[in-house]
Parts: structure tokens; sequence; C-alpha cells
């Protein structure tokens, strides 16, 4: 069963509600770990300091990191 992620920015253009196994207290990590030598993660597309803090960020937090990513077509998975 997938869920869905809520729309987290509100109605911004350009992101939908997508079908997910994701929830939204979820990682977006996809196992596909590209943070050392690249700024931006290739499997989830958060920053290495986003990655690193992500247990400390508050729900809102999480939610406008989602949206983000979201919006650039992450995560991907293999």
């Amino acid at each position: 069963m997938t869920s869905m992620i809520p729309n987290p920015a509100g109605d911004l253009p350009g992101i939908e509600e997508k079908p997910s196994v994701f929830t939204m207290s979820d990682s977006p990590c996809v196992a596909i770990c590209s943070t050392l030598y690249d700024e931006i993660c290739r499997g989830c597309g958060r920053t290495a300091m986003e990655v690193a803090n992500w247990v400390f960020f508050s729900e809102e937090e999480k939610r406008a990191i989602w949206a983000r990513i979201r919006a650039e077509g992450y995560p991907r998975r293999p």
C-alpha cells in the first residue's frame, strides 16, 4: 500500500501530490549516498548538512525539504 505525500508547501504551482512509499516522517534516503564528493546527494537530493541533521529537524523543516526535493525530481530510486 502506498501513501500519499501531502503537498507540504501548500498550493505551490508545479508541486502536486504523488503516490509514494515514503511517509513524511521517513527520511528520503534511498541508500544511494553521494555526499562525499557532491554537494547534493544524487539519491535523495538533500545537502550533506540536511542528511547529517535530518533527525534533528522539526516536522515543518522536513516538510519544506521534502517539498524542495520532490519539486527537483528526487528521491531517485535505481
